[in-house]
């Protein structure tokens, strides 16, 4: 038996499976950098009314130690980083399978 990562395949793609491949890839940087982009909102948007109720609010003073305030806004951010890279990867694989029905609709006229 031969290991699947020991075999030697030797396959050369076409030109419409490198355009897909490119086509991904730039889909999935873009969904990054939005994701980056809105998890440094986030952060902003979430440490500041998470600081001012601990110096504000006697429960939060009492109860919010530093770990619980970190925690709290860097769930925001990687909430915000995922659901944001999530709909930018999902909407190039949209307007992938939109370009590829436009250009298969073309051809076949």
């Amino acid at each position: 038996m031969v290991n699947r990562s020991q075999q030697s395949l030797f396959l050369i793609a076409s030109p419409d499976e490198i355009d897909k491949i490119r086509r991904a890839e730039s889909s999935k940087q873009a969904g990054a950098i939005a994701g980056a982009k809105a998890a440094a909102v986030a952060a902003v948007a979430s440490a500041i009314p998470t600081l001012a109720a601990v110096r504000m609010i006697p429960w939060a003073k009492a109860n919010l130690n530093y770990t619980a305030q970190a925690l709290i806004v860097s769930s925001a951010s990687i909430a915000a980083f995922f659901i944001t890279a999530d709909k930018t990867i999902l909407q190039g694989a949209r307007r992938n399978t939109e370009a590829q029905l436009k250009k298969a609709q073309q051809d076949s006229k």
